[in-house]
C-alpha cells in the first residue's frame, strides 16, 4: 500500500510540475515598448502649410528694352552685383546720341543769343530813360523819346523771346535723352543679376501685347527674402499679420529660423477644387538669417497661434483616441489606460489640463501589436 501511495504521489507532483512548466511556457511574453516622461514646457498650437512653400526675393525685376534695335553694350554678366542706375544693357543708339549732342549745342548757341538779346535791351532801357528824362527838360523832341522807349521795349521782348528759344531748346534735349534712354536698361535697384537672356550683336524686339517674352535681364535683390506658402481654407482665417512664425528649408537641413507674417492674400485659390488654399508670406526677423539664401528653395513655414510655457505635456504619438495615454506602473511591469484632460497640441506635444503629474512615464510606441490595457512590457531605449 505504501508503495502505491508513494506511486500516485510521485505522479501527482509530476502533473502539477508539468502544468505549472506549461503555464510558464505559454504565459505571454513581454511586449518591447518605448517610454517617456511627462514633463514641463512650452506647447504651441500651430498652423502649417500644405504643400511646400517657396523662398521669394522681395524685389526681382524682369528687364526688356522698351524698343526693338541691336544689342551693342552688354557691361554685365549673370551673377554680377550691380547698383541702381547702372546700365545693363544699351542698344544702337548713334543717331539718337547725335541728336542729344545737337540739341545740347543749340541750347549753348541759344544761351548766347539771350546773352547778346538782353545786354541790348538793357542798354536800349538806359537810352529810353534818358531821353525821357530830356523830354522832361525840353531839350529832347517828342519823337526823339518816343523811339527811345518803343524801341527799348522790342529790344527787351527780343530778350524775352531769345529765352524762350532756349527753353525751346531745352525741351528737344529733354525728349532726345528721353528717347536715348529708351535704349538703355538701367538697374532699378541694387541686386544680382541672374540671368542674361541677350547676345552682342543681337536683335531684340518688344513683346506683342499679351504675349510674354522671356526678360533680356534678370534681377534679384538677395538682401531681403521671405516664404510664400500655401495654408489650407480652413485654417486661414486664424491666421493674422504680424503673427510669429517658423521657418526652415530642406536646403539647411530643416533648421528653424525665426519669422513673422507679413501678409495674408485677400483671396482663395482653387486650382485644386478639393484643397483650396490661402498664400501667405512669411519673413525673416532676423535678416541675417537668409544670408547666401538663393531665392527658390522650398521652405515650409509654422504659424504660431498660440502658446503655452511651463505646462505638463506629453509627445503627441503617445495620445490613443478618447484623449487616453498608456501609463507605464515600474514597479509591476505593466501598462494600464489612462484618460486625460489635453489642452493645445501639435505635431509634437501635447498640453495635458488633467490626469497626468510630471515625471509619469507613458507609452510612445502605441501602434505596436499587443500594446494594449494590462499588457505585460518590457522597456526598450528609443533609437531616434
Amino acid at each position: 500500500m505504501q508503495k502505491k501511495h508513494r506511486i500516485i504521489l510521485i505522479t501527482s507532483i509530476a502533473i502539477v510540475v508539468s502544468i505549472l512548466l506549461f503555464t510558464w511556457v505559454k504565459r505571454p511574453k513581454p511586449v518591447a515598448v518605448i517610454i517617456a516622461p511627462a514633463d514641463q514646457g512650452e506647447v504651441q498650437r500651430t498652423v502649417t502649410n500644405t504643400r511646400a512653400g517657396t523662398l521669394k526675393a522681395c524685389r526681382r525685376a524682369g528687364l526688356s528694352p522698351a524698343i526693338g534695335g541691336q544689342i551693342s553694350r552688354l557691361p554685365v554678366k549673370e551673377g554680377d552685383k550691380v547698383k541702381q542706375d547702372q546700365i545693363l544693357l544699351e542698344l544702337w543708339n548713334d543717331d539718337i546720341s547725335a541728336q542729344v549732342s545737337l540739341a545740347k549745342s543749340e541750347i549753348l548757341a541759344s544761351e548766347s543769343r539771350i546773352k547778346e538779346a538782353c545786354v541790348i535791351a538793357k542798354v536800349a532801357e538806359k537810352e529810353a530813360s534818358r531821353q525821357t528824362q530830356l523830354l522832361k527838360k525840353g531839350l529832347a523832341s517828342d519823337g526823339s523819346a518816343e523811339r527811345a522807349v518803343g524801341d527799348a521795349e522790342a529790344r527787351q521782348a527780343a530778350c524775352q523771346a531769345a529765352k524762350s528759344s532756349a527753353e525751346v531748346s531745352r525741351a528737344r534735349l529733354s525728349v532726345a535723352q528721353a528717347s536715348l534712354e529708351r535704349t538703355q536698361l538701367k538697374a532699378p535697384f541694387d541686386g544680382t543679376v541672374a540671368e542674361v537672356t541677350g547676345e552682342l550683336g543681337e536683335f531684340v524686339t518688344p513683346s506683342p501685347i499679351g504675349v510674354p517674352t522671356p526678360p533680356a535681364v534678370d534681377i534679384i535683390d538677395t538682401t531681403c527674402l521671405y516664404v510664400l506658402a500655401p495654408i489650407d481654407e480652413v485654417d486661414a482665417p486664424e491666421i493674422k499679420a504680424e503673427m510669429p512664425a517658423r521657418i526652415s528649408l530642406d536646403a539647411y537641413n530643416k533648421q528653424f529660423f525665426n519669422g513673422k507674417v507679413r501678409r495674408i492674400a485677400p483671396y482663395v485659390l482653387d486650382r485644386e477644387k478639393q484643397a483650396r488654399t490661402v498664400d501667405i508670406e512669411v519673413e525673416f526677423i532676423i535678416e541675417n538669417d537668409n544670408h547666401n539664401m538663393l531665392p527658390g528653395y522650398s521652405a515650409d513655414v509654422e504659424v504660431i497661434l498660440d502658446s503655452h510655457a511651463n505646462v505638463i505635456r506629453i509627445p503627441t504619438e503617445a495620445l490613443l483616441e478618447g484623449q487616453k495615454v498608456l501609463v507605464y506602473d515600474k514597479e509591476a511591469k505593466n501598462i494600464h489606460e489612462r484618460e486625460i484632460k489635453t489642452g493645445l497640441t501639435n505635431w509634437k506635444y501635447t498640453e495635458v489640463l488633467e490626469g497626468l503629474e510630471a515625471g509619469e512615464n507613458i507609452v510612445t510606441s502605441i501602434d505596436r501589436d499587443g500594446v494594449v490595457d494590462g499588457a505585460s512590457v518590457k522597456i526598450e531605449t528609443d533609437k531616434k
